[in-house]
Parts: C-alpha cells; structure tokens; sequence
C-alpha cells in the first residue's frame, strides 16, 4: 500500500469533509437555491458550502499558506510562495441538471510549481492524486496513461463553448480536424475530471480553452505523473497563462497536437 504525504492526507481529508454535503444537495438539486454569476455560469448553495468545508481543513493544517478558491477568489498567506488552489465542485451545470459527472479539484502549490494535486468524485468515493515525482494513483493503484498509438482508436475528450464563454468558431475548427482522425469524441463537462480520467487511460487525450488555473492545477500534475505530456496549443508549456490544453500519452500527444494547432493558424 503506498503512503499517502502529508499533503495528499490534508488534500483527501478535506475533499471528503466536502463530499457528503454535495452527494446531499446533488440527491435535492430541485431546491437548490441558485444565483447567476452571469450566462450560463451558475454558483449554487453546495458551491459555497463545499469550499467553505475544503477551505477550513486545508487552512488548519497550514495556516501560513495562501489560498485561490473559485468562489471566493485568492487571499495571500503569510507564507507567500505557497497556496491552495481549489474548485470545489468543477461540473456545476452537470451538477445543477443532476447529471453524475462532477468533482472536487484541490492542488498544492509552492514556488510557482504545482507538487501536489487531487481529484475527488463525491458520488463515486474516487480519489485521483499525485505528488510530483512520486507518480499519480487512484486510492493505491498506480496510474498510467493508455498505450494506445494510433488516433483511430482513441476517445478523445474535449470541452465546448457556452452562452458567453469561448470561441465557438476556433472550436468548430479544431472538432472538423479532429473528428475524422479519431474513434470518438466526448463532452463530459468537467475538466478536472476529464484530466484525471486520461491520468487513469479511460480517455485517450483531452484538448480545451478558456480553462482558469483552479479546473486545470490537478489534473495536469495528475497526467505527467501518469506518464502523459500536456502543452498549451503552440507545443510550449503555457498552458495556464495562454488558457488551452492538449494532453494525451506520448504516443499521440504530438498528433493530437499538430491537429490542433493547425485548425488554429
């Protein structure tokens, strides 16, 4: 059984403090109380109360560290080269349509690096977690990414533009391109986990844009430790500040790539 650090027990520990609250609004998500954040862009009772519960664990067990929460923004911690960032529940339109595809993504950055990272999905007790170095795992099963080669025979994951958020005519762009290359593509609606599950080879690769750091933190970790490679859509390794993915096994990353970058020139 391999060990769990100190910073993936914290992690763990406060995505299941969160957990059961969001099994139990997504069991009632006809009376969820819901504002809009603007189109299409919704925060629900269960948002709050989840980052709440995440923020008070993760705070307790370091006190001095800074947090970047979706809902209630970045405060600085005293010790100013380290922070949490969290979503507490990426997949809030599959949540408040009570469709079963969502989760919690929390990451553990110091210096400006990402070294540690979990994905947690409420309704299925999944826990997907790495540690720089010591490689991605769900609960203590070692991950790797999918040793498929050819994209024909890859699932594809991907996100698509909403009311007010995207662009819609560079994605028809890249989907033209990729569709006839590929054994399919898929929307789920929720990018961290969409990350975790290329980390876990149930997808093959996974491209979006418009992605903000708290979707993305966990699940790049999660894909490198597996084994797979991530870039930003020119090939480099901007992928936070240019806010576009590509990742899939080294088999077919460059393919996936070169797919996508050409649809975009």
């Amino acid at each position: 059984m391999v060990a769990h650090s100190a910073l993936i027990t914290v992690m763990e520990k406060a995505a299941r403090k969160a957990a059961p609250r969001l099994r139990r609004d997504f069991n009632e998500v006809d009376a969820l109380q819901v504002s809009r954040k603007g189109p299409a862009d919704f925060v629900s009772n269960a948002d709050r109360a989840a980052e709440q519960a995440i923020g008070e664990v993760l705070t307790h067990a370091r006190p001095d560290w800074g947090l970047l929460m979706e809902e209630s923004g970045e405060t600085i911690g005293r010790e100013s080269q380290a922070r949490w960032i969290v979503d507490p529940l990426d997949g809030t339109t599959n949540f408040l349509h009570g469709m079963p595809h969502f989760c919690i993504s929390i990451a553990a950055e110091v210096q400006g690096e990402v070294v540690a990272g979990l994905v947690h999905q409420p309704l299925t007790g999944e826990s997907f977690w790495a540690e720089k170095g010591r490689g991605a795992w769900l609960s203590d099963r070692r991950l790797r990414v999918s040793a498929r080669r050819d994209l024909a025979d890859c699932v594809i994951a991907t996100g698509i533009p909403f009311q007010g958020h995207g662009n819609a005519a560079e994605f028809s762009g890249i989907l033209s391109a990729v569709i006839p290359e590929v054994a399919g593509v898929r929307r789920f609606g929720a990018a961290a986990l969409d990350l975790a599950w290329v980390a876990a080879g149930r997808f093959d690769g996974f491209w979006e844009s418009g992605l903000k750091y708290w979707d993305c933190a966990a699940g790049i970790l999660l894909v490198r430790e597996a084994g797979g490679f991530v870039t930003d859509y020119r090939g480099q390794d901007n992928m936070v500040a240019r806010a576009e993915i590509v990742a899939a096994n080294g088999n077919i990353q460059s393919k996936l790539h070169r797919l996508v970058a050409g649809a975009v020139r």
